[in-house]
Formats: C-alpha cells, structure tokens, sequence
C-alpha cells in the first residue's frame, strides 16, 4: 500500500497563497471590449488567483462564443459579409450594462468588488456603476472609454487626438446599413491580418495572434459606440477611479486616453482619476497578462 504523503514535504512542493493585502475580500468584475468576449480574461484571472483575488469575466450580450454570426461568415467565399444586417442590429447599450448590473449584483455580496473595463466596455460598465453605484467601490478603465465629458466612444474616436489610431481601413460595409461595426478576424488577406494584428495584438507573441483572431466576433453592435452615456456626479462620479494607460496602444493612441481622463477630471472632479501605466499595447491581457493582473492588484 502506498504511503501518505508528507504533509511538509508536500507544504515545501507547494507553498500555501498568501493573498496580498486588501485582496482577500475583493472581487474583480472584468467587462471584455469589442469583439472579444470573457475569454480575453483567462491567463489574467489565472494571475490574478495567484495574487489570492477572485474574479469574475463577463459575456456582453452578442459576444463571446455563443455570439451569433453573419450567416455567410463561416461559407466559402463569405456571402453577404459586406451587407448582411447584424443580428445585433437591436441590441442596446442597456442590454449590455444590464448585463453587467447583474454580475454586479451576483458578487457584491462577497465584499469589495472593483469594475474593469477595457476599451470599448468602458460605456457598458460606466452605465452601470452609474445605475447602481452602491454595487461597486472602485472602477478601473484599462485603455477604456470614459463617458464623463463627452458621451458616445465615437466622439473620442473621432477626435483629433485619436487620428494617429490604425485599424481604421478594418471595418466592413456601413456600420448604419448593418446595425454593427463589423470585422472579419478569419479574412484570408494577408495584408488585413497583418492590419489587424498591428493595431490591437503587436505585442502579443506572434505565434499565439492567430488563435486569438480566430475567437474574435465579427459584429460589435453599433449601440455600444454610438449611444450616448450620462454619468453624474452624485453616482458614477462619487466612485474611485483608475485609468491604466497602455502607452504604446495603437488602437486607443496615449493621446486619447489622456484627453478622456483629462475631461473626466474636470467634468466630475469629485474622485479624480489615479493614473498608472503600462508598457505596451491595447490588448496587455493577451501579451503581458500577469503584469496586468499586478497593476490591478495594486
């Protein structure tokens, strides 16, 4: 019969997790951007588990791996790619901060609970601290859309600041006609996948660019950019904020997530952005995501 095993010996192999302060009553909600899904998060709640903080990765309605699909996309040839409506087309940005209202209020109930949000899950997640600031006690943008000047992602997109952005030859079709901003990750040009890659995965190890890709959405609804969000100061503007810049963010350039925390301070200076930031580009959870879950952590 086989001994038991050495409880010290075992102890040695595999040194109990101290959680880092402040950690082990916090919860992390982590809201995905465009395209993505929960699944952007995994290797970062892997780091963060190993730091001794829980997490919890939401799904946006229409995204992650039950996020329907151009009914073309998968066929030769890709029929009706370029005018194809979106089933998408009627989904709102109340949807999608419901969404994270009800994670939201899954979680509250285990003690501290932060809210991250990246890129374009800034107007989902600022709706939702807004709707319901008594559920959140920190909120975390991560090269994210802030709401608190101006009110619709577009008109940051669409500012001067933001013109040195790549990525912009990459969406199909017009977006009104469709209901979307739609990309077509599994393209077979060489010189849209190398487009793609530049502007949001630079960094990330070439080799693992093309199984993120292929997980991608085509179809981010047109709702999350274009709809316009109020914030206030008496709620969304009474909670602690971080902004984590992505200083080589080619997507989102430096120069825009400055501008939006800029505007946000002055507009609502109640709580005034804590500013950190990391080297690198837009999708930090894809190239370096332990150093992410760190400047979470912190």
């Amino acid at each position: 019969m086989p001994s038991s095993p050495d409880p010290a010996n075992h102890s040695a192999n595999h040194p109990a997790i101290h959680p880092a302060p402040g950690l082990s009553d916090t919860v992390f909600v982590l809201v995905h951007g465009a395209w993505h899904g929960s699944w952007q998060w995994a290797a970062t709640q892997r780091a963060l588990a190993g730091l001794g903080a829980a997490s919890v990765a939401v799904d946006l309605p229409g995204h992650g791996f039950g996020a329907p699909l151009p009914s073309g996309y998968l066929l030769p040839g890709r029929p009706g790619l370029l005018t194809e409506r979106s089933r998408l087309a009627g989904m709102t940005m109340d949807d999608c901060a419901d969404a994270v209202l009800d994670t939201l209020r899954r979680v509250r109930r285990y003690g501290r609970v932060v809210l991250v949000a990246h890129s374009a899950g800034g107007g989902p997640a600022s709706l939702a601290a807004e709707r319901a600031p008594e559920l959140v006690d920190h909120v975390v943008y991560l090269s994210a859309f802030v709401p608190a000047a101006r009110p619709r992602f577009f008109d940051y997109l669409n500012a001067p600041e933001n013109a040195t952005a790549r990525g912009r030859g990459l969406g199909l079709g017009d977006p009104g006609a469709l209901g979307a901003v739609r990309i077509d990750p599994l393209s077979p040009d060489p010189a849209y996948v190398e487009e793609l890659r530049q502007t949001y995965y630079h960094d990330t190890p070439a080799d693992r660019f093309d199984r993120w890709r292929s997980v991608l959405s085509p179809d981010l609804p047109l709702a999350v950019p274009a709809t316009p969000v109020v914030l206030t100061a008496q709620r969304w503007g009474r909670l602690p904020r971080t902004y984590v810049r992505c200083a080589q963010d080619r997507a989102l350039p430096a120069a825009v997530q400055d501008l939006m925390i800029a505007e946000a301070d002055r507009a609502l200076p109640g709580e005034p952005f804590t500013v950190r930031t990391l080297a690198g580009g837009h999708s930090p959870f894809a190239a370096r995501p332990r150093e992410l879950a760190e400047a979470l952590a912190r």
